[in-house]
């Protein structure tokens, strides 16, 4: 693409000119002027600057849309170079929340590194709101999520099963039946948690106990509320959180129960005052996958990266 024109873009992606700078490592008077010269270039006003944040005058929404068309074409000949190359060039940019960046995408990351040590990665963390909207303009190629996204704007290739487990500190756990039925770490490693022969507790034995939870709009926060709902209450919730990571932590230090994935629990420190739940729900189950936005030409190296995870079993026991 043209110098000018992704600087127009980014302004368009961030709806600032401040914000846009920054992402691109500018000033934001150089950036003004580019953008300014790009409109006089084009013989029209692509922003309305009146506006806060920034929106897009009518022929500025037909420039978008040009510049899009070309990033299109744009991948589909990078993605010729790199078939060409063999994948001894190209780049490869994913996304995930800190759960998957920091213990699930380092071992096939590593992988591919490892297969193609000439590819580019680049691996962005961030919120899946955050996330979902690269992916949607085309910032990045991949994401990896444990929540639902829309079909009819993405495609996804199936990475793994996650299992929620509810986590309870030792001094939270109710009475007798609640105690006999708590699982240890090491029946969530071996995978007992998912046999027919592991105990279960009803959720409703932990009405009383304060909750952790993540905040409203994630996955985790909206299973958690109708296995509560289900249970027949509403949790008492002492923290909402970002990150099912830190709320695994708090609830290691005594603060509250806790509703984490196995994954987790598999690569996270052993935390010797936790007793884990088995949780008897369909709701308690989901599916990891990898998304990618169906429009956009899918370059090689994303190609053989899911190729890759197609022959990862590993992942659960």
């Amino acid at each position: 693409m043209f110098r000018g024109m992704r600087y127009v873009y980014e302004v368009y992606l961030e709806r600032s000119f401040s914000r846009a700078a920054r992402k691109l490592y500018i000033s934001q008077p150089s950036l003004s002027a580019a953008v300014k010269k790009e409109e006089n270039e084009a013989g029209f006003a692509i922003f309305d600057r009146s506006t806060s944040p920034l929106q897009l005058t009518e022929l500025g929404q037909k420039y978008i849309r040009t510049v899009e068309a070309l990033m299109h074409i744009e991948a589909e000949f990078q993605n010729d170079i790199e078939n060409i190359n063999g994948l001894r060039s190209g780049s490869l940019c994913i996304g995930g929340t800190n759960l998957f960046a920091s213990f699930i995408l380092p071992e096939p990351l590593s992988r591919f590194t490892a297969s193609y040590p000439a590819i580019t990665v680049d691996l962005v963390e961030a919120s899946t709101a955050e996330l979902t909207e690269k992916l949607l303009t085309g910032r990045l190629d991949l994401l990896i999520d444990n929540g639902e996204m829309d079909n009819a704007v993405f495609d996804r290739q199936f990475f793994c099963k996650e299992h929620l487990i509810l986590a309870v500190p030792q001094a939270y756990i109710p009475n007798e039946h609640a105690a006999r039925c708590a699982l240890k770490r090491e029946d969530i490693l071996c995978g007992r948690h998912l046999t027919p022969e592991a105990p279960s507790a009803p959720l409703s034995l932990f009405s009383d106990v304060p909750f952790l939870l993540l905040k409203e709009g994630n996955d985790t926060r909206t299973r958690a509320d109708r296995l509560c709902a289900a249970a027949g209450f509403s949790p008492s919730i002492k923290l909402k959180l970002e990150q099912q990571i830190t709320a695994y932590n708090l609830a290691c230090h005594g603060m509250g129960a806790a509703f984490i994935g196995d994954l987790l629990l598999r690569r996270a420190q052993t935390a010797p005052g936790l007793a884990y739940y088995k949780l008897g729900d369909t709701l308690a189950t989901r599916d990891v996958n990898f998304y990618y936005k169906h429009s956009r030409p899918m370059t090689r190296a994303v190609t053989e990266f899911l190729r890759l995870q197609q022959t990862n079993d590993e992942v659960n026991p």
